[in-house]
């Protein structure tokens, strides 16, 4: 078996066909370990950590950050073997299995360039084997070129001369621009991308030229900085911005276009008062065992919508054109719209209908977190049942959502603003919030969707009904 063995782009399910690589966690000439991530690769589902899949050292990574790989091609070259030595040398290694030369003009075997025991060439190391007439290179100095002589013979020949290795290829750096620049290619992508200006950079890499950490901690300390303001665009000399529809963008834009055209949506919205709710977060972040825990508003949504389900379990369902059936789901899947930088992704917590309390905000605390960090596996975004988008966090009030493909509902949760309100026959100022449900109406009729919507609606304005509900779900 081979030393060398070439690690290629595996299959990430769901068929995916291709990813883009994000960032090189080795380079060459490291020693990587079995199972140790060496590349961060994004696809249309997440960015993803590959492992390496045998242990041993880099010889060679073919492709560079910013490029965008198809499943089955290579990434990497290992060698397994690292502690057996040098390796060959290219031209060697070649040269060992070179075909039988040509009979015409055939050297005495035995001799180098004529043929040897097996059936191959007799060559010497570092050196091709006869196989054409001697020439003598053209001459690129003095008066005159001569070319295709044939030499002398001498009495005694004298040796080739040895080869001369190559110097090192410098690293890629790009050249600089007009300001004096210097950033890789895949750096000034990254930087068009973010919106971030590399002539107010200064640069962390060799030579001073800006790396991804340099272009990331400007864009993080911009929006840090001025979360009101978004980052400048960058445009070009026609006064135009291109930007590449790939990974998540590009499959969710497709997923909501399939979705758009094919199940009839129909949207109801339902303002409420939520001023218990908000006062019952307040008691449950004083309790002992809630300290220290994240606790928002969509933690109470979350627990209305699944104590709603409990009691309507056909908003918990899809729709099967080839089966022409209604598929209803005893599990809850529930989905939590996350706005990332590589765009909105819907991971889901399975089985949300069974946890406690407690357990459901460690799930959406941790969901949440691995959402914004990128690190969303992609099966944690698969199997989805029914899903909230939050879009009160942006300040928006309410909205029409497109459902996921394949489910028959999908919630947003508005902000939740002062406003006055008629509380006990007097108007009172009162934390209020507009819920918006969009549903399939294959599935859902009108009364199935206003019922539903009326539920989640009188457990936000009276929260002890869904905290009683405890898990909201009956076991089978």
């Amino acid at each position: 078996m081979t030393r060398i063995r070439e690690f290629n782009l595996p299959d990430l399910g769901e068929g995916l066909t291709e990813g883009e690589i994000l960032k090189w966690l080795v380079a060459e000439g490291d020693t990587v370990a079995l199972n140790q991530p060496i590349v961060e690769v994004e696809t249309a589902k997440a960015a993803v950590e590959i492992p390496a899949k045998w242990a041993g050292k880099i010889t060679k990574i073919y492709h560079g950050e910013g490029e965008t790989v198809e499943v089955g091609s290579p990434l990497i070259a290992i060698d397994t073997q690292p502690d057996a030595g040098d390796l060959p040398q290219p031209s060697a290694a070649s040269l060992a299995a070179v075909e039988v030369a040509p009979s015409e003009g055939a050297v005495e075997p035995g001799l180098i360039g004529g043929p040897a025991p097996g059936g191959r060439t007799a060559v010497l190391v570092g050196y091709g084997p006869k196989s054409t007439t001697a020439k003598r290179r053209p001459r690129t100095t003095g008066p005159s070129t001569v070319s295709d002589v044939t030499p002398p013979e001498p009495a005694a020949p004298a040796p080739p001369p040895a080869p001369v290795s190559p110097p090192p290829p410098a690293p890629p750096v790009a050249p600089p621009s007009a300001g004096g620049v210097l950033a890789k290619p895949p750096v000034r992508k990254l930087a068009r991308d973010l919106g971030v200006d590399l002539q107010a950079l200064t640069g962390s890499g060799p030579s001073g030229s800006i790396t991804r950490e340099d272009v990331h901690a400007a864009a993080n300390g911009a929006a840090a900085s001025a979360t009101q303001a978004p980052p400048p665009v960058m445009f070009g000399a026609d006064r135009e911005q291109r930007i590449p529809v790939k990974g998540v963008r590009k499959l969710t834009a497709e997923n909501m276009v399939a979705s758009a055209f094919t199940a009839p949506h129909v949207t109801e919205f339902l303002q409420i008062d939520m001023t218990r709710s908000m006062r019952a977060l307040d008691r449950l972040r004083e309790m002992p065992q809630w300290q220290g825990l994240r606790v928002s508003p969509l933690l109470l949504v979350a627990r209305s919508v699944l104590s709603a389900i409990g009691r309507y379990p056909l908003m918990n369902s899809t729709w099967s054109g080839e089966t022409n059936e209604i598929i209803v789901k005893e599990y809850v899947n529930l989905g939590i719209a996350a706005a990332t930088e590589r765009g909105l992704i819907v991971p889901n917590i399975k089985d949300a209908g069974r946890l406690s309390m407690r357990e459901l905000a460690d799930a959406m605390n941790g969901l949440v977190a691995t959402a914004k960090s990128g690190r969303t596996a992609p099966a944690d975004m698969s199997g989805g049942t029914f899903t909230i988008t939050n879009v009160g966090v942006f300040g928006v009030d309410a909205g029409t959502p497109i459902l996921p493909p394949g489910e028959a509902a999908i919630l947003a949760f508005g902000a939740v603003r002062e406003m006055p309100w008629v509380h006990k026959g007097k108007i009172r100022v009162r934390q209020v919030t507009t819920l918006a449900l969009s549903f399939d109406h294959r599935i859902v009729d009108g009364e199935l969707g206003s019922k539903f919507l009326r539920d989640v609606g009188a457990f936000l304005t009276d929260p002890e009904l869904a905290l009683l509900a405890d898990p909201p779900l009956s076991a089978s």
